[in-house]
């Protein structure tokens, strides 16, 4: 069975709520129990000092979120689950990828243009206020990706761009070093549930309208309180849309618990009826885990003895891999010419031949198929997005008919005949069965 690797990074920032457990950490729990799939989930603490220089808070959320995650069912055991500063290789692998990754790329990265974007509204220089943190974001995250080979990662819309750049980081690596990172894919969060808020708003902590993930059950009950409900009476019938307490209530309950509720909502269920039953409902799922929360709050420890053996487990894949890269860009011992095979399967597939995925100045993405000696056996023509180079690459490698297919997007290269490279792409084939 193949395995795919996912990698998902938690930005350590305030306590967690209701609609960050039912919208993201619910589902990414369950979904590390699925056969076939790796899964890699990093505490990004890096990330956190570029927008909050509160050492104490930082140092606090940190806590936090990684025991609400350990409470609400990850277990350590399953994933490899580590914190993002345990990891030094992280930030070595950043400098690399800064070295291959073109400024005029970073200029476009959305947060940046964000910020340049506030300040000219405002009247003032485009850049101030901007720190190079801010500025090479994308790049640390592109290292957090690319460090363990991620094959696809969850994201929401908003960023997709950064995905998208971590690929261009690491087709750029790849044409000036040789192969060594996969790129990755976004894997599209369209159904992350977004509950409502205690003012009928979405969920957030910009809003002060959270009800915390853990807080104590006379707090939760007093929250559930103060939801904003319309003025109908007892009796009178009421309406499920946009009602912020059903869609919370929707949540927790199953799916005859909701229909139940669909029909008290009907018959004209007193507001202080759906709030009990809205806390019942909630604190039963919670409740359990309320208690290992607390648990793990009371000793730290616990939570730290975790994360260092989740950061051995990550290390024990980023340090021989960033060896190999230290190795590619020319950072060895002096007495070593060239990097060392490390195996006979890695010195035969060496001689194999290999695709190369670039991008140009005309913004296009290109592939070239490079034979064993280093010469040219086939060139694409430009696609405008990495994923379509990509998908033609992997075709090449695995349909029989996918040459003669694809020949509108194949520029001829001089002195190479069809039968060479049909021969290439066998050697290929065969090596990967």
């Amino acid at each position: 069975m193949t395995t795919t690797r996912f990698l998902t990074g938690i930005t350590p920032s305030g306590t967690p709520h209701l609609g960050n457990y039912a919208g993201m950490m619910r589902p990414a729990i369950a979904a590390t129990r699925e056969p076939g799939v790796e899964n890699f989930y990093f505490l990004a603490d890096y990330h956190a000092l570029i927008k909050c220089q509160e050492p104490e808070r930082v140092h606090r959320s940190t806590l936090e979120i990684a025991a609400s995650w350990l409470a609400a069912g990850l277990d350590p055991e399953r994933v490899t689950f580590y914190r993002q500063s345990d990891i030094p290789e992280i930030p070595e692998l950043t400098w690399f990828l800064t070295c291959v990754t073109g400024k005029g790329l970073l200029n476009r990265a959305h947060a940046y243009k964000a910020a340049q974007d506030k300040n000219a509204e405002a009247g003032r220089e485009s850049d101030d206020g901007v720190t190079a943190g801010l500025f090479m974001y994308p790049v640390l995250m592109a290292a957090d990706i690319l460090l363990f080979n991620a094959h696809r990662v969850p994201v929401g819309r908003d960023q997709i761009q950064h995905i998208e750049m971590a690929r261009d980081m690491a087709a750029s690596f790849n044409h000036l070093y040789g192969e060594h990172f996969t790129l990755p894919e976004a894997a599209i969060e369209d159904n992350v549930a977004t509950l409502l808020g205690l003012d009928g708003r979405k969920m957030s902590k910009s809003y002060d309208n959270t009800i915390p993930l853990f807080c104590a059950p006379a707090q939760l009950r007093k929250l559930i309180g103060s939801i904003v409900t319309d003025s109908r009476a007892p009796g009178e019938p009421k309406e499920t849309e946009g009602s912020a307490l059903f869609q919370i209530y929707q949540a927790f309950a199953t799916p005859e618990q909701t229909a139940a509720m669909r029909r008290a909502y009907a018959d004209g269920i007193a507001w202080g009826d759906a709030k009990q039953m809205l806390f019942e409902c909630i604190d039963r799922e919670i409740a359990p885990m309320r208690a290992r929360y607390d648990d793990l709050m009371a000793h730290p420890e616990k939570v730290e003895a975790a994360l260092r053996i989740g950061a051995e487990r990550a290390r024990a894949i980023a340090r021989p891999f960033l060896q190999t890269l230290r190795a590619a860009v020319g950072l060895r011992p002096l007495s070593a010419a060239q990097p060392q095979a490390q195996g006979t399967q890695k010195a035969g597939r060496a001689a194999l031949p290999a695709f190369k995925q670039y991008r140009e100045a005309d913004g296009k993405f290109y592939f070239k198929l490079v034979a064993a000696d280093g010469r040219l056996l086939l060139q694409s023509t430009g696609f405008a997005a990495p994923r379509d180079a990509g998908q033609a690459i992997a075709r090449l490698q695995k349909e029989a008919g996918a040459l003669q297919a694809l020949a509108p997007q194949l520029a001829p290269v001089a002195g190479v005949d069809a039968g060479e490279v049909s021969a290439a792409l066998q050697a290929l084939a065969d090596a990967n069965t």
